[in-house]
């Protein structure tokens, strides 16, 4: 097994992404920091606080001279952070040494590498709502078809009540709404610039680092967070927070079709499920089991990213150093499930036939609940329901059906409690569909 399964040639169809890999690359990292430090120079020139003939050189060069990322490892190995072997290199590849004395200018390697990282995020997080509006848009489809088609709903793994298949897909999609919701207002917390200095206070940069920090938001698209957050990471955490959410609530839709791909259950049907090696029947539904594993995977990194969060003073670079080995793979990791429950539920077929086969089995114990409520109208209520469990005990250990052992105990007394009612099942998917297509 490789150590990175999302980057390897043999598993990456299984566990990775390719356009949010893109973004996690050594050379995407590179070319991000470098946009950072040139858009730096521009603000700082533009105010005067370097010469504006080499502002203007370096954000031109900052576009034009490629580092080889390789170039950087041995520095990064001591210095612990790739910025002072890509400012010397960059410096060095300028070939200007008059203008090239004003890269970098005031800032430090974390103001650097956290505006790189948020550039990248921006990317990323578009890529994801595309995915997810995409997902959204095929749940609607589904719960509006299925809105008024019956199954069998399960509580412990149990028959329980009847519902409709379309409100079982309103209750995979509703999550993700709020999930959509949530990252609207995440963006205007997270997509900020990092410009803040040595130790926080922009002391290099003089009275104008305030102005500073808003040029470059400006410049590059992002807000101004107004202070420094070295070390306030709570922006990372709900980050990955919503990261970790959203692949449990895809890590749930896997964990139910799972049930309802099951051979004794068998209700939809997956084409191009897996094959096995040895047994030709087998349709495994590998992009089912995916969604699980992902979505324990992204506990487990969303646990470790809000331990990451506790920094010690102005900056800390064990937890920083834990956030780099950690956040990458969590957005691989949502990268990829998102990608697979699109590909999964475009393939995705609900069995209307075995749906009502279950509906019909058991003898009508799936009823009980209704007939209770049937019976309650002509006693109390306690003694109906001890009076229906005592039937569906009989109907058990005799075979005869509930409906039967009703009708002769009770007759006319439990009238409407074997009909089709699937409650506001039916409402429910259909509001569902409603709402994902609500500008």
């Amino acid at each position: 097994m490789p150590a990175a399964p999302a980057d390897s040639a043999l598993y990456s169809a299984l566990f990775g992404e390719v356009d949010t890999a893109r973004l996690f690359t050594d050379s995407a990292e590179v070319r991000a920091m470098m946009l950072v430090e040139g858009a730096l120079a521009k603000v700082q020139g533009g105010l005067g606080v370097i010469p504006e003939d080499s502002a203007f050189f370096i954000h031109r060069a900052s576009m034009e001279v490629q580092i080889d990322p390789s170039g950087l490892a041995a520095e990064t190995g001591v210095n612990g952070v790739p910025v002072p072997a890509l400012v010397a290199a960059f410096r060095a590849g300028m070939n200007a040494p008059d203008h090239a004395q004003y890269v970098h200018w005031g800032a430090t390697s974390q103001d650097i590498m956290d505006t790189g990282l948020v550039l990248r995020l921006r990317q990323a997080l578009t890529l994801w709502e595309a995915r997810l509006e995409a997902i959204l848009a095929r749940l609607a489809d589904l719960a509006e078809a299925h809105a008024e088609t019956p199954m069998v709903a399960r509580t412990y793994g149990q028959d329980a009540t009847p519902s409709s298949f379309g409100a079982m897909v309103a209750s995979w999609g509703k999550p993700l709404l709020r999930h959509r919701a949530r990252l609207a207002d995440l963006r205007a917390r997270v997509l900020v610039v990092q410009l803040a200095g040595a130790a926080g206070t922009l002391q290099a940069m003089g009275a104008q680092g305030p102005a500073i920090r808003a040029g470059l938001a400006e410049a590059l698209g992002l807000g101004d967070p107004l202070g420094s957050w070295h070390s306030e990471r709570d922006r990372i955490t709900e980050l990955s927070g919503w990261m970790a959410g959203l692949c449990a609530s895809l890590g749930k839709l896997g964990e139910d079709v799972l049930a309802l791909t099951h051979s004794g259950v068998a209700e939809v049907t997956i084409a191009g499920a897996g094959a096995s090696s040895t047994m030709p029947q087998k349709q495994n539904p590998v992009g089912a089991s995916v969604l699980v594993a992902l979505g324990r995977h992204a506990a487990g990194l969303g646990a470790t990213l809000q331990g990451a969060a506790l920094h010690r003073e102005a900056r800390d670079g064990a937890a920083w150093f834990t956030e780099w080995l950690t956040l990458p793979q969590l957005c691989l990791t949502l990268a990829r499930a998102l990608a697979t429950a699109d590909q999964m539920l475009g393939a995705l077929t609900p069995d209307r036939a075995r749906m009502q086969a279950a509906l019909d089995a058991n003898g009508g114990l799936l009823h009980a609940e209704a007939l209770t409520f049937a019976l309650a109208r002509s006693m109390p209520r306690p003694e109906a329901a001890a009076a229906i469990k005592a039937l569906c005990a009989e109907g058990r250990k005799t075979g005869q059906a509930l409906q039967d052992l009703a009708q002769a105990r009770f007759g006319d007394q439990i009238d409407g409690g074997f009909s089709a009612d699937l409650g506001t099942a039916p409402e429910e998917a259909r509001a569902f569909a409603a709402l994902v297509r609500t500008p």
